[in-house]
């Protein structure tokens, strides 16, 4: 293949994989737990980090990371605290990070809100080496986190009470995923983009739900659906100049229109199986 001559597709395809497998792997907990615009509000945040790299002539990444996790973590103690709804705290993440980050820009030498174009919706010919590192590094936390620690944080995401009473750190972990969430959105943010990383912590786990059953089924199905897509649409964008992003999820898409095809006569062979076996076992108590 022609294009693993370029160094710059070997960084983006790098970065493809390791979007796949981290944006799926903490998306699953974030649909259990039904915070899937998480995803949304840490990126507007984190683009208020990317702005303050061009104003300070910084690395973007690293700054969009700090940033980042300073909002998902604040976001997370206003929702355990109850002060405001989490609706409310999304919404301020959003509208707040968005405007931030356009001002910020704007204040930068030279600074055009076009600048911000590759990190919004992604591009990947603007992965950097020094991306890459920071990406490396960025995704090995995270995969840490969500491999390491599924169990508690699963049971975090199930029911907080039941995890508080089995002596789990509860509000540890929340804080954990918030800032394992915000890692996240800056580990894909080079090749999905900013607006658009959240359909890659929501979309695979969706369709790989379609076909599973069990958590760390989906988990496993999901972080193969997340590689898949990122590594194919990365390809795709080689070959017909589109953007990187927009091609990742519009895959994710048809992936997971396939599956939910594919998976409506199981879902109803298992339905009649299932009404089977109800039906014998009340033939068989009549008979007792």
């Amino acid at each position: 293949m022609d294009l693993l001559n370029y160094a710059f597709m070997q960084r983006a395809l790098l970065a493809a994989v390791l979007v796949g497998l981290t944006a799926p792997a903490i998306g699953t907990y974030l649909v259990q737990r039904r915070q899937a615009v998480m995803g949304d509000g840490i990126g507007h945040v984190a683009l208020t980090g990317v702005a303050l790299g061009f104003l300070l002539n910084a690395s973007p990444v690293w700054l969009a990371t700090l940033v980042a996790v300073l909002g998902a973590v604040g976001m997370e103690l206003i929702r355990s605290r109850g002060r405001t709804s989490g609706d409310i705290a999304l919404a301020m993440l959003f509208y707040g990070g968005l405007a931030g980050g356009v001002m910020i820009i704007n204040l930068a030498p030279g600074g055009s809100t076009s600048n911000l174009t590759s990190y919004l919706f992604g591009s990947i010919t603007t992965v950097s080496a020094e991306d890459i590192t920071a990406v490396v590094v960025l995704a090995a936390f995270v995969l840490a986190v969500t491999l390491g620690l599924r169990r508690q944080l699963f049971a975090v995401c199930q029911d907080e009470e039941f995890a508080r009473v089995t002596g789990l750190p509860v509000r540890l972990l929340n804080l954990l995923l918030a800032v394992t969430a915000a890692v996240t959105v800056t580990v894909a943010m080079r090749i999905v983009g900013l607006l658009l990383v959240s359909a890659m912590m929501v979309i695979p786990v969706a369709a790989a739900q379609r076909v599973t059953r069990g958590f760390a089924a989906t988990l496993a199905v999901a972080m193969g659906i997340g590689v898949l897509v990122s590594l194919s649409g990365t390809v795709a964008t080689y070959y017909i100049d589109a953007p990187s992003g927009a091609t990742i999820v519009l895959l994710a898409i048809a992936v997971f229109t396939v599956l939910t095809a594919l998976s409506a006569p199981l879902a109803r062979r298992r339905a009649e199986a299932a009404r089977a076996a109800e039906e014998v076992c009340t033939r068989d108590d009549v008979k007792v």
